[in-house]
């Protein structure tokens, strides 16, 4: 059955900060719910906890999508419930960032400079925990409170047979990163315009309270490095999908309308 028009509307509180969204029909019709019906028939295919990863570069709104594909699942009967958890709960505390240094440019710099760069996760943590929720283990997850500016340890328990982890570097293709996929059992990955991340990112950082001209220097120093790793080294994933523009997706592999 075709999902409602207005059901691709979506509000939610991501990080601390509410946030607005909505998607196209056709994204929803033809690309999110048979997701969630080929992850619910792998899944009991399986008989087991089924892990899925997905993988996005800053700015690709893949948290709040992840938000939306799991009330889509809790409202349809004909797929499991998903669970959706983090990566960012896995950030270095702000007393870390602010003490610890890192070179760059030639400059020393604190850490918190560069906040969201792979250097600033708790990777060994974060392996961990995926192996945790990898076996089927009931257990605890961290999250990021972007107004609080540090993880909230045990806010979540982990307990679905279909869990979702979202993250910018679960797929990427370096030293200690590139081991993480080998818990999924199936993997996503989103991919965009750079220049619409960069515009997304600075929107999302005006929303926390910082004026235009610093959150522009903070996105073009910090997050934007951290978008072409994202998009220049991102494993291949099982489905890659491609933002059109906010809200619209295409399968990667597909050839791009020409109009």
């Amino acid at each position: 059955m075709a999902y409602m028009e207005e059901t691709a509307n979506f509000r939610v509180s991501i990080n601390g900060i509410d946030v607005a969204a909505s998607y196209s029909e056709r994204a929803v019709n033809e690309i999110f719910l048979p997701l969630l019906r080929r992850l619910t028939a792998l899944q009991r295919e399986k008989e087991k906890r089924i892990l899925v990863m997905m993988a996005a570069p800053p700015g690709s709104g893949k948290t709040t999508l992840c938000s939306f594909l799991e009330k889509m699942s809790s409202t349809d009967e004909e797929v499991e419930p998903i669970q959706v958890i983090g990566m960012d709960g896995f950030h270095r505390r702000q007393e870390y960032l602010l003490s610890h240094f890192i070179q760059r440019d030639g400059k020393r710099i604190p850490l918190v400079e560069i906040k969201g760069a792979p250097v600033t996760f708790d990777l060994q943590r974060l392996k961990e925990s995926i192996e945790r929720v990898a076996s089927g283990e009931i257990c605890s997850w961290p999250v990021y409170d972007r107004l609080l500016h540090n993880p909230v340890d045990d806010a979540l328990q982990v307990n679905s047979k279909i869990v979702f982890l979202e993250g910018n570097y679960l797929l990427l293709d370096e030293e200690g990163w590139r081991d993480l996929s080998s818990y999924a059992d199936y993997t996503i990955s989103l991919t965009a315009d750079e220049q619409l991340l960069r515009t997304n990112l600075i929107d999302r950082r005006i929303k926390t309270g910082v004026e235009r001209e610093r959150a522009i220097r903070f996105v073009d120093f910090s997050d934007m490095p951290n978008v072409r790793l994202c998009l220049q080294k991102t494993k291949r994933a099982d489905l890659r999908l491609q933002i059109i523009n906010n809200g619209d997706y295409r399968l990667a592999d597909e050839p791009a309308i020409v109009e």
